[in-house]
């Protein structure tokens, strides 16, 4: 199966933690390291300067950072964890820097993470589920309860709301928002 066209946006900050461990193994490795983060530290002091720049000067110096960083990339020592580290680069360099090029797409995934926290949190304490039925219906109640929080609406309504539909034979309320 292909990639269906989909678009994806990589995480920066999961790079920058994958980054920082390389620079904890043997001296090549750190080395190596320790040069993508620096060029990812200048990329995010890019982003942070961004409502301090015109916007075709900002563009012009992501661009530049990204080929930095790939640049930085391209030439790992021999070892296993560097050599995992450039050819990610070269799979994905796109993936990890959409954000240059399609407005509207952050550079990490904070959102989603803090969307699907209460879910490994419950997840951990309850030990998950043992069988397919209750795994979908965990699926279902995160999903619920996620997508409610992020559009301001009261899990409880809208969970009262579901059941007094399937009770009475009517159609159940929709997730989609308002």
């Amino acid at each position: 199966m292909g990639d269906l066209g989909v678009q994806v946006q990589f995480c920066l900050a999961h790079l920058t933690r994958d980054v920082k461990f390389l620079t904890t193994l043997d001296a090549r490795t750190s080395k190596y390291g320790a040069r993508l983060l620096d060029r990812l530290r200048a990329l995010f002091r890019v982003i942070h300067r961004r409502e301090r720049m015109q916007p075709e000067r900002f563009e012009r110096a992501l661009e530049r950072e990204r080929k930095e960083i790939v640049r930085a990339a391209r030439h790992p020592p021999w070892t296993r964890e560097a050599r995992n580290m450039a050819e990610r680069f070269r799979r994905h360099a796109d993936a990890y820097f959409r954000f240059i090029t399609t407005p509207g797409v952050e550079p990490t995934n904070n959102l989603a993470e803090q969307a699907l926290r209460f879910v490994v949190i419950d997840r951990r304490i309850t030990q998950g589920t043992r069988g397919a039925a209750g795994r979908v219906w965990c699926e279902r109640i995160w999903t619920a309860v996620a997508t409610c929080r992020q559009q301001g609406r009261s899990v409880f309504e809208f969970l009262h709301s579901a059941l007094h539909a399937h009770l009475t034979g009517q159609p159940a309320p929709s997730l989609l928002p308002v």
